[in-house]
């Protein structure tokens, strides 16, 4: 009897096992082939038109404020999103040059937030082979008073957590990281050295982005292969190597590559320089109006692919490139933040850091984005400590006549 309790037991596993199984594999044969269309309201399609070219001005302002040896990505989803979770802070021109910083045009900010907490429901349920996640949370010191209202719209329309933090605890930036380090996967880390001590609320955001390409490489064909650099020196790295149908523009002067990730929603697009010492010249004629006409002109062709393999990260404050936006006025003592407290408040930084690693199998990137608040800078409080010998005088300062003079060499003595 007991053998056949077991029997049964194994029996029951292996039904169990072979419906798991059959339900993952008609999960993953019922999924689409194709990119799945995600309707918009003219709202969403304003605020992707200004994110676009919010993205491609930002970009160019970074690489122009970068070496010219250096790696660079950003996430202009997250800048923008941290952004405008500060807009519902501010009032009068600091929000005017924020809105044009963010080249935000025919849409309010209310309608900003009603937008974004949409469109970010589509992103992460869009293609269920590409794994995408977007988090906030805002952080108030512990003896801040922050207006309901502005909480109440971060926590309803970003999905916020909302956390508190001690200004003089020096592990207050520990628990930032930490919560930054979770919600991308462990790739954006020690991202906080230390807080001002002005410092009473910081908005974050984080997103992670893990896609497998539609059309994966083999690994068996990547090969060590040249790859020349700007200032002319090369190095020999690992190269991809497939021939697949692409996506593919060929401009006067370049060419424009489209490679999928998942079902195709989420694609990789490469803009590569005919000059080997090109790059600088195609980014000046990078804009939302320019990649959207070559987008357009796109066509599928059969192509032999080499594709480097490539892992690095990056880290930027943005105060002087969202000054340069138009923004300028929140970094200084005439902002108005005046939604969020009654405390003369300004944006003291906005700090963005990312990673990504390409590789044979897919994509896996992730970002974060600061924006810290402080009070704007209050007298400086000069010290004087009268504890070594001094001089006085006692005078009439209508007429400047001296009544006493003395010099004090041991105020115990008698």
């Amino acid at each position: 009897m007991k053998k056949f309790v077991l029997l049964t037991k194994a029996s029951v596993l292996a039904a169990i096992s072979i419906v798991f199984f059959s339900c993952n594999k008609n999960e993953t044969e019922s999924l689409p082939a194709d990119p799945v269309p995600i309707t918009l309201t003219s709202n969403q399609v304003s605020l992707i038109e200004s994110e676009n070219s919010f993205a491609f001005d930002i970009f160019r302002s970074a690489a122009y404020n970068s070496k010219a040896s250096e790696n660079l990505i950003i996430s202009p989803l997250s800048i923008s999103t941290a952004l405008s979770m500060a807009l519902n802070g501010a009032n009068g021109p600091t929000r005017d040059s924020m809105l044009k910083a963010l080249r935000v045009k025919n849409i309010t900010p209310g309608e900003i937030n009603q937008s974004y907490k949409d469109l970010s429901e589509a992103l992460l349920s869009v293609d269920k082979r590409v794994l995408i996640s977007i988090a906030n949370s805002v952080w108030a010191e512990n003896n801040f008073v922050v207006k309901k209202p502005f909480t109440g719209i971060l926590t309803g329309f970003y999905n916020a957590e909302a956390k508190s933090f001690d200004i003089n605890d020096l592990l207050a930036p520990k628990q930032m990281n930490s919560w930054i380090e979770a919600n991308t996967n462990g790739l954006i880390k020690n991202m906080i050295d230390r807080l001002d001590n002005n410092t009473v609320m910081l908005l974050i955001n984080a997103i992670y982005f893990k896609g497998k390409w539609k059309s994966q490489f083999d690994a068996s064909k990547t090969v060590n292969q040249a790859f020349y650099k700007s200032d002319g020196t090369t190095s020999q790295v690992p190269m991809m190597k497939q021939t697949s149908d692409f996506r593919i523009y060929k401009g006067e002067s370049f060419t424009l590559a489209e490679f999928p990730y998942g079902q195709g929603n989420f694609v990789m697009d490469v803009l590569v320089p005919d000059s080997k010492n090109g790059v600088d010249g195609l980014l000046s004629q990078l804009n939302e109006i320019t990649f959207q006409n070559w987008i357009g002109l796109m066509s599928e062709r059969e192509t032999v692919l080499s594709f480097p393999r490539f892992k690095y990260g990056y880290k930027k404050e943005l105060n002087e490139i969202l000054s340069g936006m138009g923004m300028g006025i929140a970094f200084t003592d005439a902002a108005d933040f005046s939604n969020i407290s009654d405390l003369d408040l300004l944006i003291s930084i906005v700090l963005h850091q990312a990673f990504i690693e390409t590789n044979e199998e897919g994509s896996e990137a992730a970002a974060a984005t600061i924006i810290g608040i402080g009070t704007t800078s209050m007298p400086i409080r000069f010290e004087l400590n009268l504890d070594h010998p001094f001089i006085y005088i006692i005078r009439e300062t209508s007429t400047n006549s001296i009544l006493f003079m003395g010099k004090v060499e041991d105020p115990d003595a008698e």
